[in-house]
């Protein structure tokens, strides 16, 4: 076995030998030391891609003479640039005759601003502050304060509200209108905001968010508020208006859009009619209501509808049998519009899948501060759907609609 040898004793088991001067470890001047080397590598990197870009610039490098050469160096400039790794000094080339414009610097910002994008994205994807702080200190090992993020904040809010007051151009034939309840503190009680949705098919078959607001309530009040938004805004083109029986939304759209027709969401209205059926008929009632909606044009789904009225009354349901008489009519509307649309327009599930992942994501924070909050988080949510697959895929093929307008 080979001998152990004690550090600073002797090998003959004598007594300690000094080894020397003692070295204290700094591990602030080490760790200065390591961030240094991560700055000077940055600067050295960036200072390095542009002389690269001068010399492509110049179809030749610095003090190289060539035939192919297209410009000359004319010296450089200094200019600082504020990075993850600190503070560093960029040496960029000017040229004599061709302009000098580095897509570099702009590329690293965009890498840089990804940071600020991330933390934005948790806080509004309704991660707490404190666990913001969190994660950041694991992802960058740099702890985020929550003053920093609420900055960051006040930046998305002015962009998110640039992309809500936008101006709606060209005609939108189908719209769809909803809105959500989310709750809120206010003096020390949770309240109820509602939030106003609309999204719109335009003339090209792309779906497009309209519009986000904020509602005191989903009553005429906040209807009429909305609409008249829509309106300055520049909707127009609106042929067919797709929602449920809203408070006081009805009563408006004549006023602001009077040349569309309305049509009343089928499974809201189904939902109106399950009110007055017992739990064991509820399965055959909604068979017969679907019968309705499965006709082959408008005339021959009322005489359905009659059919069905007559059948719900020998059921001794007299109360469901009212309902759909008095409402069967508003859910017919979209028998006006090409046959390849029905199935996209009798119902209002466009909107309501998207309401669905909103309250997903509003879930995890209970009770909004306040209702600016709370638009803010929907607003933002539903212009990330707006920029995905939803936004860039075309809905529908509204050639047909067009016929059909210019046969009118």
């Amino acid at each position: 076995m080979e001998p152990t040898i004690e550090v600073g004793k002797d090998p003959e088991g004598g007594a300690r030998q000094p080894l020397g001067p003692v070295v204290q470890i700094d591990d602030g001047r080490i760790q200065a030391h390591l961030d240094e080397v991560v700055r000077s590598t940055v600067e050295e990197t960036l200072n390095a891609l542009l002389d690269a870009e001068a010399d492509e610039l110049c179809g030749a490098r610095k003090y190289e003479r060539t035939e192919g050469r297209k410009d000359t160096r004319a010296g450089s400039y200094d200019r600082h640039l504020q990075t993850k790794a600190g503070d560093v000094t960029l040496t960029v080339p000017k040229l004599r005759n061709l302009p000098f414009e580095t897509a570099i610097i702009e590329r690293y910002r965009r890498r840089e601003s990804s940071v600020e994008e991330a933390l934005i994205e948790m806080y509004l994807a309704g991660v707490s502050v404190r666990r913001v702080e969190d994660i950041t200190q694991a992802l960058w090992g740099t702890r985020v304060s929550a003053s920093t993020v609420s900055d960051l904040n006040q930046k998305i809010y002015g962009k998110i509200n640039e992309w809500r007051e936008r101006p709606l151009v060209g005609d939108f034939p189908y719209v769809f209108l909803d809105g959500l309840w989310l709750k809120r503190s206010w003096g020390g009680e949770v309240k109820n905001v509602s939030v106003l949705v609309a999204i719109g098919v335009g003339q090209s078959g792309y779906r497009e968010i309209l519009a986000v607001s904020e509602g005191a309530k989903e009553d005429k009040a906040s209807w009429t508020s909305f609409l008249r938004e829509l309106k300055q805004r520049g909707l127009k083109g609106v042929q067919l208006i797709v929602s449920d029986k809203c408070l006081g939304l009805v009563e408006n759209l004549a006023e602001f859009y009077p040349e569309a027709k309305w049509q009343r969401c089928v499974v809201h209205f189904y939902r109106n009619v399950w009110t007055a059926v017992p739990t064991g008929k509820v399965k055959e009632v909604a068979g017969m209501l679907k019968a309705i909606h499965a006709q082959e044009d408008a005339k021959a789904a009322k005489e359905k509808a009659f059919q069905i009225i007559e059948k719900l009354k020998v059921m001794r349901l007299a109360r469901a049998a009212e309902i759909v008489e008095s409402g069967i009519d508003e859910t017919l509307s979209y028998y006006s519009m090409p046959s390849e649309h029905w199935r996209c327009l009798r119902t209002n599930n466009p909107l309501e899948r998207l309401m669905r992942e909103i309250r997903r994501r509003t879930r995890v924070v209970g009770a909004f501060p306040d209702g600016q909050s709370a638009l803010m988080l929907v607003a933002a949510r539903l212009r990330h759907v707006a920029a995905t697959k939803w936004g860039t895929k075309r809905y529908l093929q509204m050639n047909r609609l067009a016929e059909i307008v210019a046969i009118a």
